[in-house]
């Protein structure tokens, strides 16, 4: 992590519900974070705990039926919720960069990788194009893209999905932003790739003071990325702190429920636990402590009153009755 530990992000609040006939749900249910410079945080949970999501509103991108309707995001110090659409758009791709998990998200299918990445440049510096070409050629060789030159040249459906996902975290490079919110970039990527990708994300934030919300599900890419780790389930971050105390001496049940199930992360020969029963629907979740019906520590009270946070040191988490520390043997 960077020396300069200075808040760059910080969300108190969050809330982020879609419009049905028959209410608003929340998928995203009173989410706090904080991101300083240099730092890297692992936002992890399974599918459908709200991850993509808290990353889309970070960035203002909900679209109608969803809206966020609740909560601060200070950027800087400027909240984000209050920006206009033309301050917003002058942040976005310059000081705060998105890698969606689907680069077809991001690409323009009839434009040449190039023009587009040199578009990303001009649109918020002034240099010559061929200055700018020059440093999207770079960008490419960085994550792993033989002869950028020639590349730079051909369209996006030339590309693999693999290839054009590594297109769309090279033009997230470019400008190196302040904040790169990154959700599920390297899943399509074969393990060399990834581990080199990893590495140019914490070189950046290593050199640049730029600071990363990794979104994921995998447990691994965190324990070799992440600074810190926040872990997320039905909306809500139900533990968050240092990525090795977390790791090494989770106490929600929950987050000993993914380290359990992660083969990756349990001793060679240990056996795996899977996690009972799914993670609820956003119109369905149960009253009390959402993880209540899955959660092998659950207690009467758990049905009643959702569990305030509990400080423990430098860690964080929500739970009534928290699991004893165990340690995990990568």
């Amino acid at each position: 992590m960077n020396a300069d530990a200075q808040t760059l992000l910080e969300v108190r609040g969050l809330r982020t519900v879609f419009h049905a006939l028959d209410g608003a749900w929340p998928a995203v249910d009173g989410v706090d974070l904080s991101v300083s410079r240099g730092e890297v945080l692992g936002l992890v949970g399974e599918s459908g705990s709200g991850k993509s999501v808290t990353g889309f509103s970070l960035v203002q991108l909900i679209d109608p039926p969803g809206e966020i309707i609740q909560g601060s995001v200070a950027f800087k110090g400027e909240d984000l919720r209050a920006a206009t659409p033309e301050r917003l758009r002058a942040l976005r791709g310059d000081r705060i960069a998105m890698i969606f998990q689907d680069p077809l998200m991001t690409l323009n299918p009839v434009l040449s990788v190039g023009e587009q990445m040199a578009e990303a440049i001009l649109e918020h510096r002034a240099m010559p194009r061929a200055e700018a070409l020059k440093l999207a050629a770079q960008a490419l060789a960085r994550v792993g893209i033989p002869s950028p030159e020639a590349r730079l040249k051909q369209f996006p459906h030339e590309f693999s999905g693999g290839m054009r996902q590594r297109v769309a975290i090279a033009t997230a490079l470019l400008n190196e932003p302040d904040l790169i919110i990154a959700d599920e970039p390297t899943t399509a990527l074969d393990v060399t790739i990834q581990s080199q990708i990893l590495y140019e994300v914490q070189k950046l934030a290593r050199e640049t003071g730029t600071a990363v919300i990794w979104i994921t599900h995998d447990l691994a890419v965190v324990a070799e990325l992440a600074d810190r780790i926040a872990v997320m389930y039905a909306g809500r971050i139900v533990e968050t702190g240092p990525v090795d105390l977390v790791l090494d001496a989770p106490r929600h049940p929950y987050t000993q429920g993914l380290l359990g199930s992660s083969a990756t992360l349990v001793a060679p020969g240990g056996r795996l636990n899977q996690i009972e029963g799914m993670a609820p629907r956003i119109d369905s979740r149960p009253s009390g402590c959402p993880f209540r019906p899955r959660c092998p520590r659950s207690l009467p009270v758990c049905a009643e009153i959702d569990p305030p946070p509990t400080f423990d040191g430098a860690r964080q988490f929500r739970c009534h009755n928290p699991a004893q520390p165990m340690v995990t043997t990568p």
